[in-house]
C-alpha cells in the first residue's frame, strides 16, 4: 500500500485569501529569493479587494492542502515560541529541517528567527550537507549550536560501534547540548509517515528529566490545543511538520523554490551494494572485498550518517522529477535508505525512549 494518500494532491494555483493563510507573512526563501516564498496570490493583478469581494461573505475560502499544512506548522512554531523561554530548532541541512527553517522565517518575518539552530554532528555527515548548513546559517544570521559525537568519543564518554554507525550515538550529545544551553523546547523535523514510532508521537512531546520519552504517557491534543506544561529539568520536543508526508515536503519545496543540498538530486556517484542499498564510497564508508565499486546515477531521499545512509537509483534531476518519483513510491525514505532503522523492528522507538529525536 502506498504511503502517499491521494488527499495530499496540491492545487498550486489555489488563491490564498483567508486570514489563517495570509497570517503566514511572505519571507525570503532559504535560497535568498523573496518572491519564491510568497503565497500564490501575492503580486497577481486579481489579488485585490475587488476580486476578493466577488465571493459571498458567508462562503469560506478554499485552502489548498499545502496552505493548510503551512498554516498549521506556523501556528505550532509561534505557539511554542510564545509559551517557552528558550526554544531551539534542530537543523542538519536535510530537507525536513530546511523546510522547518523556511517555515520559521515566514512565521516571524520581517523579524529574524528568534531562536538558535542546533545540529548534532556525527562527524560522518556528507560534506555537501555540512557546507549547505554553514552557508544557510551565515546567510540568515542565525546562531548555530553544535553537539559533536566525535568530542564525546575522544573524551571516552562514547565508544565507536562495531558496525561503524554513529547515528545511534547522537542521543548523548543531543541531551548534553539541551542541558548545557537550557533549551526547554526543541523543534524537530519528524513526520508521522516516516516510522511507526513517529506515527504515535504527539506534536508536542514531553521528555522527562533524563530526556526520555514514554509512549504510554502522552497528552491529548484536541482542537489544536497543545499542552507544553513541564517541570524544571524536563523539556518538550515539538514537531511542526508531523502531519506532512514526504510528498507534501517535496511539493512545498517546489512551490516555495527552496534550495537544498545537491545530493537530493540525481548525480553520478561511486557506490557499492550492501543490505539492499547503494552506499557511497567515502572515508567512513568503505566496501568489503566482495563488494565491487561501480558508478551509478543516484540520489538521496534522506541524509544522515554516511555509514548508514543509502542512495536510490534515480534520474530525478529537478524538484518536479523528484515529486513525480516520490508520488509513485510505496516505501518511506527511512525504510528505503536508513540501515540504522533496520537494527530491529523497534529500533526507532528504542532510540526515542532514550532521548533520540
Amino acid at each position: 500500500m502506498s504511503n502517499y494518500p491521494t488527499s495530499v494532491a496540491v492545487d498550486h494555483d489555489a488563491p490564498v485569501t483567508t486570514a489563517s493563510a495570509a497570517d503566514a507573512a511572505p519571507a525570503p526563501s532559504l535560497d535568498g529569493n523573496a518572491a519564491s516564498s510568497m503565497p500564490s496570490s501575492y503580486g497577481r493583478p486579481d489579488a485585490t479587494p475587488r476580486a476578493a469581494s466577488a465571493a459571498p461573505a458567508t462562503r469560506a475560502a478554499r485552502l489548498s492542502s499545502l496552505d493548510t499544512l503551512e498554516s498549521e506548522a506556523i501556528h505550532i512554531i509561534r505557539e511554542v515560541v510564545a509559551e517557552f523561554e528558550k526554544p531551539a530548532l534542530l537543523f542538519s541541512g536535510g530537507k525536513d529541517s530546511v523546510v522547518m527553517l523556511h517555515l520559521a522565517t515566514k512565521a516571524f518575518w520581517p523579524g529574524k528567527v528568534p531562536f538558535p539552530v542546533l545540529h548534532v554532528d556525527t562527524g560522518h555527515n556528507f560534506p555537501e550537507v555540512i557546507e549547505f548548513r554553514d552557508r544557510t546559517v551565515e546567510r540568515l544570521g542565525l546562531k548555530l549550536v553544535v553537539g559533536s559525537v566525535q568530542e564525546f568519543i575522544d573524551s571516552g564518554e562514547l565508544a565507536e560501534r562495531a558496525d561503524g554507525t554513529r547515528n545511534p550515538l547522537q542521543t548523548v550529545p543531543l541531551l548534553d547540548a539541551i542541558q548545557r544551553n537550557k533549551f526547554d523546547a526543541v523543534f524537530g523535523g519528524g513526520r508521522r509517515d516516516e516510522d511507526k514510532a513517529r506515527a504515535k508521537e504527539r506534536i508536542l512531546s514531553l521528555r522527562d528529566e533524563f530526556g526520555q520519552w514514554d509512549p504510554r504517557n502522552q497528552r491529548p491534543e484536541l482542537w489544536n490545543l497543545y499542552n507544553g506544561r513541564h517541570t524544571v529539568g524536563q523539556h518538550v520536543r515539538a514537531f511542526p511538520i508531523s502531519n506532512w508526508t514526504e510528498l507534501d515536503v517535496w511539493c512545498y519545496i517546489e512551490r516555495e523554490n527552496i534550495d537544498l543540498p545537491g545530493l537530493y538530486y540525481a548525480h553520478p556517484r561511486e557506490v557499492f551494494a550492501r543490505d539492499g542499498m547503494w552506499r557511497a564510497v567515502g572515508e567512513v564508508s568503505q566496501p568489503r572485498e566482495d563488494e565491487p565499486v561501480i558508478t551509478k546515477t543516484v540520489r538521496y531521499r534522506t541524509v544522515g550518517d554516511m555509514s548508514c545512509t543509502g542512495a536510490v537509483e534515480s534520474t530525478a534531476g529537478t524538484v518536479r522529477d523528484v515529486v513525480i518519483e516520490v508520488a509513485a513510491s510505496t516505501i518511506t525514505e527511512r525504510g528505503a535508505t536508513r540501515a540504522d532503522d533496520r537494527i530491529s523492528e523497534a529500533a526507532m522507538e528504542d532510540r526515542k525512549k532514550d532521548g533520540y529525536f
